[in-house]
């Protein structure tokens, strides 16, 4: 495996500027609940991220699922579906001029999903998944692709490799986290170096790394306190964004409230995280 140079992936916003994510950028905030619950409560959350994030010196980036097809359970809450939850985004998109990102789980999504989101995210378990890889590289948008939990960190070049063929050049990799036994992940950071070889920006996802799969019999759990601490370390090694679960009452949330942050704890953790980054920055070597 040879290294390649880091190629700047830039992102569209409403407002036509460009957010920018790689080497000497700002750190890329990817944040919002993990499904979309409501509309009122995804306003309240891209609102007030929107602003911590402007005076902290953060990209942001407002993420929610329409749909979580990767629930453990047949009864647990998906969100509001492709169409539904779109219209939700659309309009979160429109009057906080913030781009918007969502997993999108087949192939039949995906012509709808480019229409409305400036960032398209492939879900972890599907990283392999050929004809939904490329047919995201297709619609030219930025690529989200999500390490599974069973995929090494060199083995992700495969992925990498699946959606330039395709004419995809707007590659973002994101770590979170490798099965560790039963119900457990942990994060290995060296893996952050690894996959930035691959001349992609990495984004470490900081709230699913602490996630227990299945962990709390018919849902997954989640050690959220850990979120603070991985968080800090990836900075410090060199990441390009961060991917948050944030919800305003994590212990009521409708998915992944274990492993979600509180969305007046973040503002918090994100001033020590900016910190930590410029921190490194003085210490760079010319």
């Amino acid at each position: 495996m040879s290294a390649q140079a880091l190629a700047p992936v830039a992102i569209d916003t409403p407002t036509g500027d460009l957010i920018e994510v790689g080497s000497g950028l700002p750190l890329l905030l990817i944040a919002g609940p993990c499904a979309l619950e409501s509309e009122e409560m995804a306003r309240r959350v891209a609102g007030t991220m929107q602003e911590i994030c402007a005076r902290l010196g953060f990209s942001y980036v407002f993420k929610a699922s329409f749909d979580k097809a990767n629930r453990t359970s047949l009864s647990s809450y998906r969100g509001p579906g492709l169409d539904e939850g779109l219209a939700i985004l659309s309009r979160i998109r429109r009057e906080f001029q913030v781009p918007v990102v969502s997993d999108v789980h087949e192939t039949v999504q995906v012509q709808a999903v480019a229409e409305v989101l400036d960032l398209i995210q492939i879900p972890a378990f599907l990283c392999r998944q050929t004809d939904l890889l490329a047919a995201v590289a297709r619609t030219g948008k930025p690529v989200n692709l999500k390490k599974g939990q069973f995929v090494s960190p060199w083995d992700m070049e495969h992925g990498v490799n699946k959606i330039r063929q395709a004419g995809g050049r707007k590659i973002m990799l994101v770590e979170r986290g490798a099965s560790f036994g039963y119900n457990n992940l942990v994060v290995d950071m060296r893996g952050l170096s690894v996959m930035r070889n691959f001349g992609c920006p990495v984004i470490f996802d900081a709230t699913h790394s602490v996630q227990l799969p299945g962990g709390a019999g018919g849902s997954s759990g989640g050690q959220r306190e850990f979120i603070a601490p991985l968080s800090r370390a990836a900075v410090a090694a060199g990441i390009d964004g961060l991917f948050m679960e944030v919800h305003p009452d994590p212990d009521r949330a409708l998915c992944d409230g274990p492993n979600s942050i509180a969305l007046d704890q973040i503002e918090g953790l994100l001033t020590q995280l900016a910190r930590i980054r410029q921190a490194c920055r003085e210490l760079e070597v010319p």
